[in-house]
């Protein structure tokens, strides 16, 4: 079972922003995986390492689109998106310098930032980024 199911109630609407929520679940799964696995450090680093890039990526595509249709809530949800870039990286270096080891703790919170952003901030911006014409 799962750590983490996609639901279709976390469907924005937009294909390509769908399909990389689908892909920041699987890594989240892979990550709890690894740690429940008792996999080493280097291998659930690598993971987690993964988890920040994509995720970085992820809020860059956002962010261009929020930009390209002038998307009036935009200032704010790149805030959103810097504060929670800033604690995974946060997370990443203490997991990096052997200050913090990874548990059940830090897959809840991964999970639950990850919920609370597709399901709240996110969906705030799909119905003007979809009458923009973006599917």
């Amino acid at each position: 079972m799962a750590f983490f199911n996609w639901e279709d109630s976390f469907s924005v609407g937009i294909q390509e922003i769908d399909m990389q929520h689908q892909k920041l679940v699987q890594l989240l799964n892979e990550l709890y995986e690894a740690m429940k696995a008792g996999k080493g450090n280097d291998a659930v680093g690598k993971i987690l390492n993964g988890m920040v890039q994509y995720t970085v990526s992820h809020f860059a595509t956002e962010e261009r689109y929020m930009k390209l249709h002038n998307y009036p809530d935009f200032a704010t949800h790149k805030q959103e998106h810097d504060s929670l870039t800033k604690q995974v990286v946060d997370l990443q270096e203490q997991f990096k310098t052997g200050q913090a080891a990874l548990s059940m703790k830090v897959g809840n919170f991964l999970k639950g930032w990850l919920v609370n952003h597709i399901s709240g901030t996110d969906m705030k911006y799909s119905p003007y980024l979809r009458a923009k014409g973006m599917k």
